[in-house]
């Protein structure tokens, strides 16, 4: 029997280098569309087994032929649409040409839009777009599922990028500041440890148990505090949430600066669920069992993101916490940190899908 061959695009992103990891580890072609070859992310994908390239930009004059060629013979898709370009019209156009294809079980990476549940929220703009994709995948009646992804755990940082910088305080210890309550909870994924796996096995099970429905790879289910409880533990320093206006350091895209602000509102001062009527974590941990959990990321990872960021605070010492500190609500005890060992090897930035000139944060 051949093996399968899927398609993606936007193949040095998050989710989709996931899933290209996990598919190549177990045989499947990948038939991978890049806008460049150059870069780590793409390098790393280049010496995987089964993987080809399909370079070229969807913001182009040539798209079409270049999705012509990306879905030939494609039974089976992985689609992540970002904000490059005009992302409706690029949605509208990867699924007509996977349907003209004939793509029997096509996967797309949607997020809700705030503004259908007739609540007063506002819509997030770079969210809206991926339901209005949603629906139009489904209008055509192309078989497909549509994956919710909860935040991801690799957003954090302590670079001052808004909304999930880690900040470094001077006794060694973090400081989370975001609008969202410190009661409500939050979906959390570790985009490159666990969609790939996930979306194999949603894969394997195909449409027909699907049925079009949503489903939401999130794996924890935490408040704000109870994140930076976790994260605490994981890196071995007090973390605190501080829960406040969204900070702005650094040089951002108007679009995305519009996406934080309605963020801001909708989220954080009205309150609204991050995912209003989808269960989680229950679904996705019965998808994939070996996710890994924030308090993981925060000791295995983090660390090793940030050094290859030129960061050295997991070389220094950590204050220990006073007493008053530790009776504090927001603040999380801490440990010893533990040595922090580097081979050497790469480690993906800890925002591969920004560029300097137009970052933007995950699924947010």
């Amino acid at each position: 029997m051949p093996p399968k061959t899927v398609a993606c695009i936007n193949s040095t992103g998050r989710q989709a280098a996931s899933f290209i990891r996990a598919a190549s580890a177990v045989g499947w072609h990948v038939r991978a569309q890049i806008r460049s070859n150059e870069g780590l992310v793409a390098e790393e994908l280049a010496e995987l087994s089964n993987v080809e390239f399909i370079e070229g930009d969807l913001t182009g004059p040539d798209r079409n032929r270049l999705l012509a060629g990306l879905f030939a013979n494609v039974k089976i898709a992985f689609i992540n649409t970002t904000h490059w370009g005009d992302e409706v019209a690029i949605g509208k156009a990867c699924a007509d040409a996977a349907k003209k294809a004939g793509v029997t079980h096509y996967v797309y990476s949607s997020m809700p839009d705030h503004s259908a549940f007739g609540r007063g929220w506002r819509a997030l703009p770079m969210w809206s777009s991926k339901f209005a994709i949603e629906n139009y995948v489904r209008q055509i009646g192309i078989p497909a599922t549509f994956i919710y992804t909860g935040i991801y755990n690799n957003n954090f940082s302590s670079l001052p990028y808004p909304l999930f910088q880690m900040e470094l305080q001077d006794d060694g210890s973090f400081v989370w500041q975001a609008p969202f309550h410190p009661d409500d909870p939050l979906p959390w994924l570790d985009a490159e440890h666990d969609v790939g796996p996930a979306l194999l096995q949603i894969f394997k099970m195909g449409p027909s148990h699907w049925k079009g429905q949503r489903v939401t790879l999130a794996f924890e289910k935490l408040t704000p505090i109870q994140c930076c409880a976790r994260f605490a533990r994981g890196v071995g320093r007090p973390v605190r949430y501080v829960h406040g206006p969204i900070k702005i350091q650094v040089t951002i895209p108007s679009g995305y600066r519009e996406q934080l602000d309605i963020l801001q509102e909708t989220l954080g001062d009205k309150r609204a669920p991050y995912f209003p009527g989808l269960e989680y974590p229950r679904e996705g941990r019965s998808i994939w069992e070996g996710y890994r959990g924030i308090e993981e990321y925060a000791r295995e990872v983090f660390p090793i993101e940030e050094y290859a960021n030129g960061l050295r605070w997991m070389e220094e010492g950590v204050s220990t916490p006073s007493e008053a500190d530790t009776e504090s609500r927001p603040i999380t005890p801490s440990g010893v940190p533990a040595p922090v060992r580097f081979s050497g090897a790469y480690t993906p930035r800890s925002h591969p899908e920004g560029l300097d000139n137009d970052f933007f944060v995950g699924s947010m």
